[in-house]
């Protein structure tokens, strides 16, 4: 059965930034074919691929990237995987974290996941592009751009009470868009290597 999981139809490859929700069904295999993209031009660019999952499980909005990341180590299907529940990525280690990857990893081609706030009707969609991420800019954090290519959860409304709004996000949407990022990175990154 994995091998047909794996046999996605072939797609255009990533460009810019593209959007899908997480309550289609298909959004788990969009995800995959973006990443594999993704994969490759890492590849063809003799890159390390980092996964690096951005955010604090002590807000239910910002716990995306740490839920993604467990849920990521727990399929055993990329070796470098940054910023889960137990060892998460926050604020206050950002800026180590990154230099620990540039230090120890040649030539590192980042995906970065992150929570984000966005209008009422796109929250519940799942974006993904090549660029970087500007982490706690929903809650006037400065902190460093990250990232080759990303891929951002969009968890809630922004633009008023940001940090209450983070608190409040629904857990249940949350864990549904990590299973959905985790099992798209996990199809797309097996898919790429098979």
């Amino acid at each position: 059965m994995l091998t047909t999981i794996f046999n996605f139809p072939k797609s255009a490859p990533v460009k810019n930034e593209q959007k899908f929700s997480v309550h289609q069904p298909t959004t788990m295999y969009d995800i995959a074919n973006s990443v594999r993209d993704i994969a490759r031009q890492a590849a063809a660019e003799s890159k390390e691929l980092i996964v690096l999952c951005i955010g604090t499980d002590r807000s239910t909005g910002d716990a995306l990237g740490p839920l993604t990341g467990s849920k990521l180590k727990t399929l055993n299907q990329h070796p470098h995987i940054f910023g889960t529940l137990d060892d998460p990525v926050h604020a206050t280690n950002l800026v180590t974290t990154l230099s620990f990857i540039q230090l120890n990893y040649h030539n590192p081609f980042v995906i970065a996941i992150d929570a984000c706030l966005g209008k009422l009707e796109s929250v519940g969609y799942v974006s993904l592009g090549y660029g970087p991420v500007k982490p706690g800019a929903a809650v006037n954090k400065e902190l460093p751009s990250v990232g080759d290519a990303y891929i951002t959860g969009i968890v809630n409304v922004g633009g008023f009470m940001e940090h209450m709004v983070l608190q409040s996000t629904r857990l249940n949407l949350v864990v549904k868009m990590a299973d959905t990022i985790a099992h798209g990175l996990s199809f797309g990154l097996s898919s790429y290597r098979h």
